[in-house]
């Protein structure tokens, strides 16, 4: 009989997480009556180490992939989403806030400032940011250069004065993505994301007062007016994505448009770092994307979150994230993990490594070399007979998906369905482009949960994101989708 899977939290892990797991009929791991390698899924919220990744066995998996800094900190996230738009130009990449990275860049950010100060006057306002630090810590807006005061790194960036106001009130969203793998990107959005409000009106003239200009839970839930009922907010600081859906239909707003720009962001910014990701088909990440909407209903990132809260502060985040840890473990599809861990303890000898970081793979600019092979695809590597048989067969009744499968961990073959129609968002509901088309050719499954698969959405991405990550044909299609979408946009009133 195979084993019961195992799960680890590194210094007891968000609680959340645990009471999903042990409800599923997993077993915590317990270090005193289990070997060291006897568990499946390995969860903590800080970065693992190299050697955790090198030693990763068939049947395990890790919570992150190595090395996604390059998106997860403000200043690499800044000189990331910098360089694409020098080398792909700013038709897509125009979603990020102008930033400068302090000390260094002080120079440039003077330049910057003084020639605001003379075509815009005085009304050109600056956000502060810590570049290491999380939940609103040391973060201040400024108009005048001599309030901007630091004794650390810091990311100075424009700041959108302009936001979308609900009854008065500053919000931003926290948008759930899942990299299943970098080696090709696979990229699935939950739909039921937060929305997070300030607590206190928006106000340009209270600088200071961060219940006004800050969204971050952290802060605002020890304001005054926390508990309050405010206006068409309600209490606390947070609704449910679904509730900002029905509040965007109430406005005739094009919500469609809205949520593909929102996925162009996620997708845009993972293509920053995907070709420098080694390859490790046994890790599975989850990132919470901030986006702040103007009141022109363009969306901004304003940063990326490594491990984002799953802390249960309110009804919003008990709905919201108890259904997003369900649906991830659904994603991860554990079918045949519990019997290949049990079999190779009977049989010893199963030392087999799931991860190697060779030279970092390069953005496709040019042809490729004929008979080149990318240095980092990396099959996963099965040390059993028997289950590597049965995935074979598996491959062949399933020949049109075996080649996307061949970097992911195992599927269960009952639950792999093929879409050969159009995708069409009639209920407004998916965070997925319904002009986008998948095949049989192209995609096992779209769905996990309330996780939807956003890339690669059609045939041409998939080729793309194989082997040579091929940009300029992603950054084409993404063009494509979205102004088959765009259509006279709906102006928005401020809701009262």
């Amino acid at each position: 009989m195979a084993a019961s899977l195992v799960f680890r939290l590194h210094d007891r892990g968000p609680q959340v997480v645990r009471e999903v797991l042990l409800e599923r009929g997993w077993e915590e791991y317990d270090q005193e009556e289990r070997e060291a390698e006897d568990w499946n899924l390995y969860w903590r919220g800080s970065a693992f180490r190299n050697s955790e990744y090198h030693n990763l066995l068939p049947w395990q998996r890790l919570n992150h992939h190595p090395k996604t800094v390059g998106i997860t900190r403000k200043d690499c996230l800044a000189r990331n989403l910098r360089r694409m738009r020098a080398t792909f130009g700013s038709a897509l990449y125009d979603f990020s806030p102008t930033a400068f990275i302090l000390p260094n860049d002080y120079t440039r950010f003077l330049s910057e400032y003084s020639s605001l100060r003379v075509t815009r006057g005085p009304s050109a306002y600056w956000i502060c940011k810590p570049v290491d630090l999380s939940r609103g810590r040391g973060i201040f807006i400024f108009e005048d250069i001599k309030d901007l005061v630091y004794d650390c790194p810091v990311i100075v960036q424009r700041y959108i004065s302009k936001p979308l106001l609900i009854s008065g009130y500053k919000c931003d969203l926290r948008i759930y993505a899942c990299v299943k793998s970098f080696h090709p990107l696979t990229v699935y959005i939950h739909q039921e994301g937060l929305v997070r409000f300030a607590t206190e009106k928006y106000n340009l003239s209270s600088l200071r007062n961060l219940y006004a200009h800050l969204t971050n839970t952290s802060i605002n839930k020890l304001g005054p007016f926390y508990k309050a009922a405010k206006e068409r907010v309600g209490q606390g600081c947070k609704w449910t994505m679904s509730k900002f859906r029905h509040f965007l239909q109430s406005q005739d707003i094009n919500k469609l448009l809205l949520w593909q720009r929102i996925n162009n962001i996620v997708t845009l910014t993972l293509l920053a770092i995907a070709p420098s990701v080694p390859s490790c088909p046994n890790c599975v990440e989850l990132f919470g994307f901030d986006i702040l909407v103007d009141a022109a209903l363009k969306p901004w990132l304003l940063e990326v979150n490594y491990s984002p809260a799953l802390t249960l502060d309110c009804q919003a985040d008990i709905t919201v994230k108890r259904g997003l840890v369900g649906d991830l473990i659904d994603l991860m599809n554990y079918t045949l993990v519990d019997s290949l861990r049990e079999r190779a303890y009977r049989r010893h000898g199963f030392k087999r490594l799931c991860f190697r970081a060779n030279r970092p793979l390069h953005i496709k600019c040019q042809k490729r070399r004929s008979g080149g092979r990318p240095s980092q695809t990396l099959p996963l590597i099965k040390t059993l007979r028997q289950p590597e048989k049965r995935n074979q067969k598996q491959s062949r009744r399933h020949a049109p998906v075996a080649e996307y499968q061949r970097h992911l961990p195992p599927v269960d073959s009952n639950h792999i369905h093929a879409v050969n129609q159009t995708h069409r968002d009639t209920t407004l509901k998916l965070i997925f482009g319904p002009c986008s088309r998948t095949n049989a050719s192209v995609v096992s499954r779209h769905m996990f949960g309330d996780f939807i698969r956003t890339f690669p959405f059609n045939a041409a991405t998939l080729r793309a994101s194989r082997q040579d990550l091929d940009v300029k044909m992603v950054l084409r299609e993404l063009h494509q989708l979205t102004a088959q979408l765009a259509t006279p946009e709906t102006t928005i009133q401020k809701a009262q």
